[in-house]
């Protein structure tokens, strides 16, 4: 099995804080970007197995609400100028 590309998923929500999250859900950034757009074009949660938020240590699972996102970067780096937005 090949091992998957860690990302930096960037989720700016409609209210609040901005979140992001470390994965090794994906192979990289496209197939990143064509997850999440289906699941905001089908109106359901994403859901991350392999997920980190704020820089912990471990990899969890982690389900994302995605009613209120109002835009997503997907990034291999962890900078503002980095990676493509949905």
């Amino acid at each position: 099995m090949l091992d998957k590309t860690v990302l930096i998923i960037r989720f700016h929500s409609l209210g609040g804080e901005d979140i992001s999250m470390i994965s090794g859900d994906f192979d990289g950034e496209q197939g990143a970007l064509e997850v999440i757009a289906r699941a905001l074009d089908e109106r359901r949660s994403l859901v991350l197995t392999r997920a980190r938020y704020d820089r912990e240590t471990e990899m969890n699972g982690v389900v994302i609400n995605l009613a209120n996102v109002v835009l997503v970067r997907v990034s291999k780096t962890d900078s503002a100028e980095a990676g493509q937005y949905l």
